[in-house]
């Protein structure tokens, strides 16, 4: 389980990211990089951070469920994800 205060900060992160991406994309589209510089940092996509939707674990994530490798595992034997089993051959 992650820190609160990391889960509430990329939720601020990903709210910013939001919150600027038209005026980003217009920007780039002018080329207007001594404005686009100007941006809070944390306005970039690149700087986002994929975290468990569960927990918040920030390693071993998963993008085609959006959880981590740990929890993904627990889910799957617990028989809660639609046509996942384990393996056995």
């Amino acid at each position: 389980m992650a820190k609160k205060s990391k889960i509430a900060k990329a939720k601020r992160q990903e709210a910013l990211v939001a919150k600027y991406a038209t005026l980003r994309k217009e920007l780039k589209k002018k080329g207007d990089y001594q404005a686009l510089a100007k941006l809070p940092r944390n306005a970039s996509p690149v700087r986002l951070r994929n975290r468990d939707l569960l927990d918040g674990r920030p390693r071993g994530y998963l993008r085609k469920f959006g959880v981590s490798r740990v929890t993904f595992r627990q889910l799957a034997l617990a028989g809660k994800i639609p046509g996942i089993k384990k393996a056995s051959w």
